[in-house]
């Protein structure tokens, strides 16, 4: 693939792009064209029984995360593309594995998960938009349940006696809409069924999103969707979607979204896309699927995990990693100038200014980042996602405020530059992963009580003094150890504006408690989850949203996607 090297938008760059045929782009990975579920000439998906689940466990994983972003975030998708361009450029054999996109974002304010400028995935449009259907195939499965839910409360024949004010199983679509948070259903007379509160989640939010990436293959995903907990009877008997006959239904809605998609960089290298769940009210990371096919069919595979390393990367590592048995060889931290500049003080309308001064005070942010990979057994490195306008002096006081930590910080050029741009980054990876330093290890045990789990994280990765629990989070922890659920790991849903569960502490914040709101629970995804703070599962749109700038030509073309 060849693309010529101007300034121009994400799209632009995407659309100017020479992509090659997906069968091309197979064929680098031993992949026959028999094999390919063609989904056009650029698309396609992959059959699960590629999976080699030894070579997944022989080859190398690399992780990529961030210090604690600005709003607009700090490249980590970017710098991973980039990151296996690189990769590819040394001589290594290298597939990026990423999240799927959400409208949500992509209509809203961030924009879409396709990476930028030379270091994407294409065909973007694509990608960032339907794709293969994925999130329509999750939101049919999720909603399938809730009308089987309401189907069996107005049945006189089948009804399981489920108390409708205590059903915690919610509708899903994948746009922000703040007005569907808190409906009321089944108005308008007996024939449309029991009045009951309800209301609707992002499509990234829901716990099917966070079964099928969980899963290992279909049975393990039948038996996931059979164990969504649903709500109460009204004698307090707890109900399950099992109980509903819903998971084998629930299941073939999911029978091509299991699949891992193929596509490809701008420089023509293997990616493959799969699942989205946000990091900050979800784990935040591509399917266990994906990423063993990526590792089955790769020496080397990069992947990323949503928001900062205190976020995406510790669910990641343990909790994803503790499913699916994976062990990183290597963490790859991406911080930019502009991110330090507002951990150390910077306006908005300041992220712009040269200053050392503001660098420096941002870096413990920086610093924390590099302790939590560091207690997860890992040595990373430091990848500095170049942008237009950082400082000489700025870049050069994080190489050496990084080397101080034993940790080597090298300029990512991928946006500017593509693989060319990465090559010395990519060259630092494999030497870190090849130094054999790193011995991966998790941060807690699953068997620790809840509470015992919370405060480590909290603690260790936060670094808060202690973990506070209001009144309704007490009687959630009754609940969930009363089902037996106290032995799954930890999903923390928080800010990702902050260490803490404030997002106004920025940089290093000390002296602080994390205060549990109240806990939800996915039985079938596998993992507990105390929510800090004000954490919406339905985001709203902006004032301006992203969408009132894009436009579609009378050749289909389309402007504005970013």
């Amino acid at each position: 693939m060849s693309t010529e090297r101007k300034v121009g938008s994400d799209i632009e760059i995407a659309q100017a792009a020479k992509m090659q045929h997906i069968n091309d782009i197979a064929s680098k990975l031993n992949i026959g064209v028999d094999d390919l579920e063609h989904y056009g000439k650029y698309k396609a998906k992959l059959p699960l029984n590629l999976i080699d689940e030894n070579k997944a466990k022989e080859n190398n994983l690399i992780l990529v995360t961030a210090l604690t972003p600005t709003p607009a975030g700090e490249g980590k998708t970017t710098v991973s593309i980039g990151l296996t361009e690189g990769l590819n450029k040394i001589g290594k054999q290298a597939t990026v594995v990423l999240r799927e996109p959400s409208l949500g974002p992509v209509f809203g304010i961030k924009g879409g998960a396709a990476g930028g400028g030379y270091s994407q995935v294409v065909p973007m449009e694509d990608i960032n938009l339907h794709f293969t259907g994925d999130f329509s195939a999750i939101e049919k499965a999720n909603n399938l349940l809730s009308a089987l839910i309401d189907n069996n409360i107005q049945s006189q024949t089948r009804n399981l006696g489920l108390d409708p004010r205590r059903i915690y199983w919610k509708r899903v679509m994948d746009m922000n809409d703040r007005s569907l948070r808190d409906i009321t259903i089944g108005l308008g007379g007996i024939g449309n069924g029991i009045p009951r509160q309800d209301g609707f989640n992002i499509t990234p939010a829901s716990e099917v999103m966070a079964i099928l990436c969980m899963s290992n293959d279909r049975e393990d995903l039948k038996k996931r969707l059979g164990d969504i907990f649903v709500g109460f009877t009204y004698d307090r008997k707890p109900i399950y979607a099992r109980d509903l006959n819903a998971q084998n239904a629930m299941a073939i809605l999911l029978k091509d979204a299991i699949k891992p998609n193929l596509v490809q960089t701008l420089e023509g290298n293997p990616a493959i896309i799969h699942g989205g769940p946000f990091a900050n009210i979800a784990q935040g990371t591509n399917t266990i699927i994906a990423t063993k096919m990526g590792l089955t069919l790769s020496d080397y595979v990069v992947t990323e995990a949503g928001f900062g390393s205190d976020l995406g990367a510790e669910k990641f590592l343990d909790i994803k990693c503790g499913y699916a048995g994976l062990k990183p060889k290597t963490i790859v931290l991406v911080a930019t100038i502009r991110a330090l500049r507002h951990h150390g003080g910077a306006k908005t309308e300041e992220y712009g200014d040269v200053s050392v001064e503001r660098v420096e005070r941002g870096f413990p942010n920086l610093e924390k980042h590099i302790e939590n990979a560091k207690q997860f057994g890992i040595t990373p490195v430091v990848a500095i996602n170049h942008r237009t306008g950082d400082g000489e002096d700025e870049i050069k006081f994080v190489q050496e405020a990084c080397a101080k930590m034993g940790v080597k910080a090298v300029v990512s050029k991928g946006w500017a530059n593509g693989g060319e741009g990465t090559k010395d980054l990519a060259t630092a990876v494999v030497e870190n992963i090849e130094g054999a330093g790193n011995n991966f290890e998790a941060l807690y045990d699953w068997n620790l009580s809840i509470e015992e789990k919370v405060e480590t994280i909290a603690k260790k990765v936060y670094g808060a003094d202690g973990v506070d629990y209001q009144g309704k989070a007490l009687l959630d922890l009754k609940r969930i150890y009363t089902l037996g659920l106290d032995k799954l790991p930890i999903c923390m849903a928080k800010t990702q504006k902050s260490f803490s569960d404030n997002d106004k502490l920025i940089g290093r914040p000390t002296g602080f408690r994390v205060t549990v709101r109240e806990f939800e629970f996915a039985a079938g995804a596998g993992f507990v989850i105390p929510i800090t703070g004000a954490m919406m599962r339905m985001p709203g749109l902006p004032v301006v949203p992203a969408s009132e700038h894009m436009d579609i030509d009378n050749d289909g073309k389309i402007s504005g996607l970013s």
